[in-house]
């Protein structure tokens, strides 16, 4: 193997905490995702974890719509 890939375990990994914010706020996908202006299947990958790439425009929609900050959403842990 060559010492310039590294494994997640090396690295670490970003945590989507969306489900937390929107389960303290009492909101479900669907209503998030009329007030962000996206489809359920967007908000619903992003509920789940399961988002390969970042659209900082989502991100801005759902910080906006949470009253929150982009690190209230994400979380890094080695």
């Amino acid at each position: 193997m060559c010492d310039s890939i590294l494994l997640v375990r090396d690295y670490g990994a970003v945590r989507l905490r969306l489900r937390e914010r929107m389960d303290r706020r009492g909101l479900n996908r669907n209503q998030v995702a009329k007030r962000i202006g996206v489809r359920f299947e967007v908000v619903d990958k992003w509920y789940q974890g399961e988002v390969e790439k970042m659209d900082l425009d989502i991100l801005a929609r759902l910080c906006f719509v949470l009253d929150c900050q982009p690190g209230d959403l994400l979380e890094y842990r080695k």
